[in-house]
């Protein structure tokens, strides 16, 4: 059940990550000139929690994953992990930032709100895919 579950979080993690960019990319293109970063940022987060709930029910259904609690939140852990090591690892790099710069110039609303989103993603496959 541990590679399971573990292929659940990856695959989590990919479609969550594959979103992400996409809307971000759009989000950067389209929203911030228009609105703002704060703005754009916070009118994307229902967007992406929308699809992580999409994309949880899917995995878990399709990797067939258990719905205890238990291998469901590690599912979310692993793809929560995996999202917030992109993000310090890959994007900060790619964005010619370091971490403290990161820190320093997130506004902190949008900032605060999206670790939110990042620990309801981690909860989205305890959630999603439930039956009655």
């Amino acid at each position: 059940m541990t590679g399971r579950v573990a292929r659940a979080g990856l695959l989590y993690f990919a479609l969550a990550f594959g979103a992400g960019f996409v809307l971000g990319t759009l989000r950067t293109i389209l929203l911030v000139p228009r609105v703002g970063d704060r703005s754009a940022e916070l009118l994307e987060l229902p967007v992406m929690l929308g699809i992580c709930w999409l994309a949880a029910g899917w995995v878990t259904g399709r990797l067939a994953v258990p719905p205890r609690a238990a291998p469901r939140l590690a599912m979310g852990a692993i793809a929560g992990a995996l999202l917030l090591t992109a993000e310090f690892a890959l994007v900060l790099p790619l964005r010619g930032l370091t971490i403290e710069e990161y820190f320093a110039t997130r506004d902190p609303v949008a900032g605060a709100a999206y670790y939110v989103a990042v620990a309801i993603m981690v909860l989205m496959p305890a959630l999603a895919g439930r039956r009655p």
